[in-house]
């Protein structure tokens, strides 16, 4: 028996033996080290003096093993995989077998069975996909990377956030960081907004396949563009929005993230900030020192950000917009609340009609028709009981007190469809002229009953 065929372990109990021979270990020390009992050491003495080495080798080796399935019942098992669970793997598939079919089986048996049958592939032999690497864009603004991290930016002194990405393709320099509470379409409105307000309109942003940058469902967004919110914002100010379909193809962003996800929380542990706002007031220091350390020159020196054009509104385009139906009574319905239009000439003129409601980041709400902005008021269907309104009738006032206090013990949910953002409290009740309808002062909020008026 060559040494080369010997197992391992087989080796060790050789070299153990020929010590003894040689009077360099005693059969203590060899059982000890070995890790058998001493018995069994005088066994193999007695098999290396029959026969030297080749007496120390299993003689199992090359025999099929007493507990092996048989050929019919390994042939039965594939063929009921290649029936029922071709694209099942392994451990699934041995489950199944066991559940529908009462087959025994180890998982690591099956999946040798499946290996050698062309059945399963396994891991090490799969082959990886390859992700070539894509060289920078030439020229500065040509391609703007976005993403959203979620991380633990304040560490335990304030709560997980959202931070937003701006990087530039071709330099490697970050753009725009503005933290918020969650990676939502109004926080990438307020976002681009201000990045676009300082370096103008790139060609194109990169992102991922977030709901705020793609749809499957047009018709839930927009039903007349069939594109997202922000993907409609980003064509009336001519500028295109490319989804990867890997995170590798971005690349650039999400290893970005990782360098901010130690750096600027680090920093910010530094200066002790724990809060959105006071982050959002350092991130401009940290862009510039960010951009001194890792920022690269691009091949081609021009820049190819765009001014707005004269037609263009920023403003007007970084909002939540919707189309409404204008009734004959000039009144429409959205999130829930009535809009009753000032009967004013327009207002009249665009009775059954569309109109374009703007809900926009910062709480105002417009109502939009040809670029006009229509003067309303609002009656909102969820708050219809006002205390102040009861009269004198003993038995009406109770009802209404309990309706009241029902109301006012429960949140006052919207349409699930409705905007949403963090941070807004005063939208939809603010009138054009800066004053509050209704009498309530922020979204959310009742007015406390003034029981001295009560009967």
């Amino acid at each position: 028996m060559s040494l080369i065929t010997m197992s391992q372990k087989e080796l060790n109990r050789l070299e153990a033996i020929q010590k003894i021979r040689a009077r360099r270990l005693s059969v203590v020390q060899a059982a000890e080290l070995l890790h058998i009992s001493r018995s069994q050491v005088h066994r193999l003495l007695q098999a290396y003096d029959r026969a030297g080495a080749d007496g120390l080798v299993s003689r199992k080796r090359g025999r099929p093993s007493n507990r092996r399935h048989t050929q019919d019942f390994r042939n039965h098992v594939l063929d009921l995989v290649r029936a029922h669970y071709p694209d099942f793997g392994p451990t699934f598939a041995r489950e199944k077998l066991v559940e529908r079919h009462g087959l025994g089986i180890s998982k690591e048996t099956l999946r040798q069975w499946m290996i050698e049958s062309g059945l399963w592939t396994s891991r090490r032999e799969r082959k990886r996909r390859i992700f070539q690497p894509r060289g920078r864009r030439d020229c500065f603004g040509e391609l703007v990377q976005i993403d959203g991290s979620h991380h633990w930016w304040f560490e335990d002194r304030g709560p997980k956030c959202a931070l937003l990405v701006y990087i530039d393709d071709a330099t490697g320099k970050l753009l725009h960081l503005r933290f918020a509470k969650s990676e939502n379409t109004f926080d990438y409105f307020q976002a681009t907004k201000a990045y676009l307000q300082e370096w103008g309109k790139p060609i194109a942003f990169y992102s991922d396949k977030h709901g705020v940058f793609r749809t499957t469902h047009a018709s839930e967004k927009d039903r007349s563009s069939g594109f997202t919110q922000f993907g409609r914002a980003l064509y009336e100010l001519n500028i295109d929005i490319i989804c990867a379909n890997t995170p590798q193809a971005k690349g650039r962003v999400e290893r970005a993230n990782l360098t901010l996800q130690d750096r600027l929380v680090k920093e910010l542990r530094l200066r002790g900030i724990s809060t959105i706002e006071a982050a959002n007031t350092y991130v401009s220091e940290f862009i510039a020192d960010f951009n001194a350390r890792f920022g690269k020159e691009p091949y081609n020196p021009k820049d190819m950000h765009r001014p707005l054009a004269g037609h263009e509104n920023l403003d007007g385009a970084m909002c939540h917009k919707e189309v409404r139906t204008v009734s004959q009574t000039l009144t429409l319905r959205y999130d829930k609340v009535l809009f009753i239009l000032e009967p004013t000439e327009l207002a009249k003129s665009v009775a059954r009609q569309k109109v374009i409601v703007c809900d926009y980041p910062d709480g105002r709400l417009e109502i939009e028709h040809e670029g006009t902005t229509l003067p309303y008021r609002t009656f909102d269907t969820l708050r219809s009981v006002n205390r102040s309104e009861i009269v004198g009738n003993k038995r009406l006032d109770a009802v209404l007190a309990m309706v009241a206090d029902m109301q006012a013990g429960r949140e006052l949910k919207r349409s699930e469809k409705a905007p949403r953002r963090a941070g807004q409290t005063n939208h939809m009740f603010a009138i054009p002229d800066g004053s509050v309808s209704n009498g309530y002062q922020k979204r959310g909020q009742r007015p406390a009953p003034d029981r001295a008026a009560q009967p």
